[in-house]
């Protein structure tokens, strides 16, 4: 840890630096199987020399990092981006942050242009209203650091919604690694015309906060079943009926964790089947994706044919599912484990591929015909999405969308509508800076006619939820919706 924190604190000759520019761009060649989808080689080409002439002194990882992941954003695949070198901390530092209530995670935000607002204050935090924008924080404008981040995000393709969902929940990520963890930051803001300055201080948590922390992390049969989230104390599946007579249905997913899903679902669809439903709505609204056993899942809920749900997934090479880093991340007695079991994973990883014209593909349990389950909704299902529907969700949408399943509303989803670049990873190290580069392996896409937009999935209905909805607590495209619903009711009488 101590070695770590010393190398990322110290500079690195501008020589070994360009060595990592060429390292990162040979690993990309060699393993992204779809790696000129949204820019050609003689564009990356360039942009990987031109950023090589820019370094000419010494760098710290975490500046090199903001010179070189612009680069990989600009491939446009949204699962492809360096991780930035953080500090490591010790056990008894990671303890005494535990019991500090977080600074600026205690809000929620929204991001416009390069405008940063409060929409949330759960603890009345200085009685800072929600609506209130952040000007600056410890004197340096907002507006400069969401410019400098947005350069570090990319969607999917040509996707316009996906960033500003993204950074709302990643802006201070980057922000605290970039500037380090601090008890005290001083923040100007503006609301209603009238400047303010606030002093934000992390806090300690009281004894009765933290036996009530360690009451939220025990997982009760309900909290796995609905995928509890301790971190902010909410669920990641819920299921309710939205009329007394429980005509229609409503699932909100907010990531396809995979944990548990099965019976939820199982249970959820069989409450719907008893109750003779005759409306579902899936909510997958700023679900960043998951699992594509979970969404295999759950379509087979949703159509009364045989489906596929994927395409063969392409891969570069027969040997590229042996480049996962099977032993990343293990401690000791992990280590010694997959040691014994490394030879059953080799065999199965080397016989998981096959070649057919000419490309390599892996076998994967989502691309073989799979039966509609005994339980399949056959009412008329909306599905809810929006910018910070990403991944798995984009897969699982325009899937519904090409099989003309369901009508889609709000606003065009993050992820790409043709499909991406993830499945599982190789962490590149960079050999001198240090920094991981993981590499997604699988190209996976819906088993769908293809729009090749080289965008997000487009809604059916688009509307789009601005900042002033949040905080007048509507939801147009929920709205919309039901109004829909009311009126094919009315009609049917």
């Amino acid at each position: 840890m101590r070695r770590h924190n010393e190398q990322r604190a110290s500079c690195i000759q501008p020589e070994k630096l360009r060595e990592d520019v060429d390292f990162a761009y040979t690993k990309l060649k060699e393993m992204h199987p779809q790696l000129y989808w949204y820019i050609s080689k003689k564009d990356l080409d360039y942009k990987f020399d031109s950023i090589k002439k820019t370094i000419t002194e010494p760098l710290t990882p975490l500046q090199f990092y903001f010179k070189l992941q612009p680069v990989i954003a600009n491939i446009r695949e949204g699962h492809l981006s360096l991780r930035i070198p953080r500090k490591k901390f010790t056990s008894k530092e990671i303890k005494n942050l535990e019991n500090k209530k977080g600074m600026f995670s205690r809000f929620e935000y929204y991001v416009e242009n390069d405008r940063l607002f409060i929409i949330e204050n759960k603890d009345s935090i200085e009685n800072i209203k929600p609506g209130t924008e952040v000007l600056t924080i410890n004197g340096i404008p907002v507006s400069e650091y969401l410019k400098k981040y947005r350069k570090l995000v990319s969607s999917d393709g040509f996707n316009t919604t996906f960033q500003s969902y993204f950074l709302k929940d990643w802006f201070f990520y980057f922000y605290v690694a970039e500037n380090g963890f601090s008890d005290h930051a001083k923040i100007e803001t503006l609301y209603n015309g009238e400047r303010k300055m606030f002093q934000l201080k992390r806090e300690t948590k009281s004894e009765t906060e933290i036996k009530k922390d360690k009451e939220l992390e025990k997982r009760t049969a309900e909290k796995k079943i609905n995928d509890y989230v301790a971190f902010n104390n909410s669920y990641n599946r819920n299921f309710k009926f939205l009329d007394e007579n429980k005509t229609i249905a409503y699932i909100k997913v907010k990531s396809f964790s995979k944990d548990y899903s099965e019976k939820f679902y199982k249970e959820t669809f069989e409450k719907i089947k008893n109750s003779k439903s005759s409306y579902l709505i899936i909510d997958v609204r700023n679900n960043y994706g998951g699992s594509l056993d979970e969404i295999n899942n759950l379509y087979s809920y949703l159509t009364s044919d045989p489906y596929v749900l994927i395409k063969p997934s392409q891969v570069t090479s027969k040997i590229a599912p042996l480049k996962t880093s099977y032993f990343r991340q293990s401690n000791f007695f992990q280590y010694a484990y997959k040691s014994l079991t490394y030879p059953t994973f080799f065999f199965a990883q080397t016989f998981s591929t096959y070649k057919k014209d000419g490309k390599v593909y892996y076998k994967m349990k989502a691309d073989k015909t799979a039966k509609p389950n005994k339980d399949t909704f056959n009412g008329k299902i909306f599905v809810l999405i929006n910018g910070g529907s990403f991944s798995a969700s984009s897969i699982f949408t325009s899937k519904l969308k090409n099989d003309k399943r369901a009508v889609l509303v709000g606003e065009e989803t993050g992820g790409a509508n043709d499909g991406t670049v993830a499945g599982f990873y190789s962490y590149q190290i960079l050999p001198n800076s240090k920094i991981n580069l993981p590499v997604g392996l699988l190209l996976v896409q819906p088993n769908i006619t293809f729009t090749h937009t080289r965008k997000g999935v487009i809604p059916d209905v688009s509307i789009t939820e601005k900042m002033q909805d949040i905080l007048d607590k509507k939801d147009p495209q929920m709205e919309w919706i039901l109004n829909e619903i009311e009126k094919e009711k009315n009609q049917n009488k």
